[in-house]
């Protein structure tokens, strides 16, 4: 365990700054579980969607790293990310198959690509599931809101047991926040839970706004995770405040709290997510855990030789 001979500042102020004051917890690194790296036609659609919609109104979530994929490489290699994962996530029957084959690409191009895959509620997704993890995937992004499908649908059972036979975590969008859908919430994630009490979710924005119910599903399930996307920032504290009786729970859970930020499609500097965890207080060595163990932990990832 690193001895702290001095207080680090209270949070990196910005990128520049980041990878050094990782450094001075004695990390390595950082292993952000929620980056996204997607087609660019996709991607370019994305940040559709962010300009014309935002949080509550068109213009109000500016995409900070608008940039070129290798320029985004660039930059999450200097902020210290020790492995960059996809994230995909399909809206329609039909386009996992070929988001899977760009994950599956994107693994084989870039070395320290996380190998990602997704999956949709279709009958195919009962064979194609295990064959990506047969084929390496190390971790799953599904997106409820997008997917406008119920993540407990009987549908999706052979995949679900796939998923949790090989212990491969999945990255849920589940919470009803920003923007609320059909099956978004902790119950139908609860009843998929119950069927499935060993799968290894990552509940993305710490569930938000269902905060206390998500993190009721990580104190009751062992391999239930809580990833801080956008948490804690400005931006979405002036929007949507976290309770003020959470940041204890979030000491209690230190084990099952995970670094995500949500890169690229981020209205702010990275530095920011860092920022807002580092002032939470809840101590350095919850910082170490969420900032580098419990993800390492989770995608499989080793620090970087001497």
């Amino acid at each position: 365990m690193p001895i702290d001979t001095e207080p680090l500042p209270a949070g990196p102020a910005n990128d520049a700054e980041v990878a050094q004051w990782v450094a001075g917890l004695g990390l390595p690194g950082l292993a952000d579980i929620h980056v996204h790296f997607l087609p660019d036609r996709v991607l370019a659609k994305v940040w559709d969607y962010f300009d014309a919609h935002g949080w509550s109104a068109g213009g109000d979530w500016p995409i900070h790293y608008r940039w070129p994929e290798e320029e985004r490489l660039t930059r999450v290699r200097a902020l210290g990310l020790r492995g960059i994962p996809s994230l995909t996530y399909a809206h329609k029957p039909g386009m996992s198959a070929w988001l899977n084959q760009w994950c599956a690409d994107f693994a084989r191009r870039v070395p320290d690509a996380v190998h990602s895959g997704t999956f949709f509620a279709e009958p195919e997704a009962a064979s194609y599931v295990p064959q990506l993890i047969e084929d390496g995937v190390r971790l799953f992004k599904v997106h409820v809101t997008v997917g406008g499908f119920d993540p407990s649908d009987a549908l999706l059972d052979p995949a679900w047991s796939a998923v949790q036979d090989a212990g491969t975590p999945v990255v849920l969008h589940a919470g009803s926040g920003p923007h609320p859908g059909v099956h978004t919430g902790p119950e139908p994630v609860a009843a998929l839970l119950r069927r499935f009490p060993r799968l290894v979710l990552v509940i993305a924005h710490l569930g938000m706004p269902e905060h206390h119910e998500f993190a009721d599903l990580a104190q009751k399930y062992a391999g239930v995770h809580l990833d801080t996307t956008m948490a804690g920032t400005d931006y979405v504290e002036s929007r949507a405040p976290m309770p003020a009786d959470y940041l204890p729970r979030l000491a209690d859970l230190q084990d099952k709290v995970v670094l995500g930020a949500d890169f690229p499609n981020i209205p702010y500097p990275y530095a920011h997510q860092i920022e807002a965890l580092a002032r939470w207080d809840l101590g350095d060595d919850w910082l170490r855990d969420v900032l580098w163990r419990n993800g390492a932990r989770l995608m499989g990832l080793v620090a970087p030789s001497d």
